[in-house]
């Protein structure tokens, strides 16, 4: 991946249980994003899979398997390399795991995602996730 800034690549977890989308909210914004999926910098050696699976377990304490890999982009608000990687739950209850980088999380139905994300998400993530959770 290339990435327009000197910042490692990041690699997102695209978690969905019970019809909702796993979310994020941050305690330092990056830029003028809140809420996220989660994520966070890919290590050397690792694939954005694996990534994708170890930041989740860091942040919210749920363990998740890499099912496939949705899409990759530099992002047009950050200028980071991103990576987005769909994931299904194997055990755990999401919570804030890392209390130096989350203050919250949230399960968000497909209809609530753009009081989250007013943006809008990644297109190949909106695609997927109008697949799973039903438009």
């Amino acid at each position: 991946m290339t990435d327009t800034t000197d910042q490692p690549a990041l690699s997102m977890a695209v978690v969905v249980a019970d019809g909702k989308l796993l979310m994020i909210r941050r305690r330092q914004r990056e830029g003028d994003l809140l809420w996220a999926l989660p994520g966070g910098a890919i290590e050397d050696g690792e694939s954005v899979e694996e990534a994708a699976v170890r930041e989740t377990v860091e942040e919210v304490g749920l363990v998740v398997a890499a099912v496939k890999v949705l899409g990759e982009r530099v992002h047009p608000k950050t200028g980071r390399a991103m990576s987005y990687t769909a994931c299904e739950v194997l055990q755990g209850e999401a919570k804030v795991a890392d209390e130096d980088e989350l203050d919250a999380v949230a399960w968000v139905a497909l209809d609530e995602i753009p009081q989250y994300v007013p943006y809008g998400l990644y297109e190949p993530v909106q695609e997927y996730l109008e697949g799973v959770l039903g438009a």
